[in-house]
């Protein structure tokens, strides 16, 4: 089955869509580092050094280095000074990790105020992440090891959902 997955335009409608800052921040950091929505909740202060985060312990009981998004750095700062978070990144209302069905009850209702009719889980946030860097061009054994898939033939999927058009691939003999 092939993954589905957000185009950019839907993606930002649906970040536009959550008000709130911590919801708002999670969703970046879940489509933003290509996480699992139990990595995003099971992160913790100490995994963010500079711009890298560690997520432990992910599928596989594995740890991983993802980069931290630019482009989220300053609302990273103003969300911990804000809200002081102890341990967890983002703790639950009476502290302690986020729930996972917290942050799916945030994702549905983005998902309803964007009014994105397609049928799409929280994890196609994950799988927009990879199938965008596709479209970028980066190359497929990078995107591998930045979604800790152990085949190579998991991430290839996201070549058959690439927005990419082989028409667009110039033969070696028009680049003479």
């Amino acid at each position: 089955m092939l993954p589905k997955v957000f185009s950019a335009e839907e993606v930002r409608r649906l970040l536009r869509a959550t008000e709130n800052k911590k919801h708002n921040l999670m969703l970046k950091i879940c489509y933003g580092m290509g996480l699992r929505a139990s990595e995003v909740t099971a992160l913790k202060v100490s995994d963010i050094d500079r711009m890298t985060v560690l997520v432990e312990q992910a599928k596989g009981k594995r740890d991983r280095i993802v980069n931290l998004p630019a482009s989220i750095l300053e609302e990273l700062r103003n969300y911990y000074l804000e809200y002081k978070p102890k341990n967890y990144l983002f703790e639950g209302q009476y502290g302690g990790e986020y729930s996972y069905s917290s942050l799916k009850n945030v994702f549905d209702k983005a998902l309803k105020s964007a009014k994105i009719r397609k049928k799409r889980t929280l994890h196609s946030l994950r799988h927009s992440y990879a199938t965008h860097l596709m479209d970028a061009g980066t190359d497929v054994h990078f995107i591998q090891e930045l979604l800790e898939h152990q085949s190579i033939t998991t991430t290839q999927k996201y070549l058959y959902v690439s927005r990419q058009s082989a028409s667009t691939i110039k033969s070696p003999l028009d680049l003479l």
